[in-house]
């Protein structure tokens, strides 16, 4: 192993190789040195598609791990991994992408008490896309709605500090190792790997610039019946439609960062509905941002 690793060490103090090392896992990133630290969850679920009202879970990784207020990733529990079978076969191309197969879920169920658990002796669960994975473990467990989410994906600025995507691949790449994808286990433990190293500008955890994201609220505003011929207009300042069978409207909607939501509504009554129009606005925080309950 030394020989390997000098001849990585040689072969990126040429100029002329990046090099890229498997990832180990490990027990400890850094010592809490008794500060009082907080309990993580990262989770992470493979599902046979990606419409979380028809869709099912066949594998949920969750791993544990210790963190100081200030984003500093302590000690790392030990993994969750458990497989559930779905209804219906898995998908070829699920199958492709994950390498589950039926015959590895055959027979299988999620210990939703184990879940349970974990969860709730969590302070914070996260995801890498928590939009994707919070509405599929809400509906495994209720003990996922009463916690407080962040997202690894979309509350740290990456491109901004250098890396050419979100997607856990690329922000491996930037990070100078590789893993096997697409295993919930792997991403998760990938995920906090990325959250523990510094970012490449700033130079601060990516775990820090994420909880800072996470404890600010925001606001969702919804645009209901709106004109219809200014749709466009509102598609191109980032809303979005939900026509999804919940209990949320039937229209347009933009989140906004707290303090920018009294400048949105000016924009909606002057822009949009041309008077002046109460309309619903609601509050997102931690614990309920990435629900389809909100």
């Amino acid at each position: 192993m030394n020989d390997l690793e000098a001849m990585a060490g040689a072969l990126q103090a040429s100029g002329q190789y990046r090099v890229q090392r498997r990832l180990q896992p490990r027990l400890r990133i850094n010592d809490s040195r008794g500060a009082p630290t907080h309990l993580g969850l990262f989770v992470d679920v493979e599902t046979t598609g990606l419409d979380q009202t028809k869709h099912e879970i066949i594998e949920l990784g969750m791993i544990p791990f210790s963190y100081l207020s200030d984003g500093l990733i302590c000690d790392i529990g030990p993994p969750f991994e458990q497989f559930q079978e779905p209804t219906s076969p898995i998908p070829p191309e699920i199958t492709r992408l994950t390498g589950i197969t039926d015959a590895m879920v055959a027979g299988q169920r999620i210990d939703v008490n184990a879940v349970r658990t974990l969860v709730d002796r969590s302070s914070l669960v996260i995801a890498h896309n928590a939009s994707f994975d919070r509405p599929f473990l809400e509906r495994l467990s209720d003990a996922f709605e009463l916690k407080p989410w962040a997202c690894s994906m979309s509350q740290v600025e990456w491109i901004d500090e250098g890396h050419e995507g979100v997607k856990l691949a690329y922000l491996a790449v930037g990070a100078g190792f590789f893993y096997d994808r697409h295993r919930a286990v792997h991403d998760c433990r990938a995920a906090i790997e990325l959250l523990a190293a510094p970012l490449p500008l700033s130079g601060v955890p990516a775990m820090q610039k994420m909880l800072e994201k996470a404890r600010r609220p925001s606001w969702r505003i919804w645009a209901e019946n709106s004109p219809f011929h200014l749709k466009d207009v509102l598609k191109a300042r980032g809303y979005r439609w939900n026509g999804d069978d919940n209990p949320n409207p039937r229209a347009w909607y933009i989140d906004v960062d707290d303090g920018s939501q009294a400048e949105e509504i000016a924009f909606l009554r002057k822009e949009i509905y041309q008077r002046d129009v109460e309309l619903l606005v609601r509050e997102i925080t931690a614990f309920n941002r990435f629900s389809d309950r909100t």
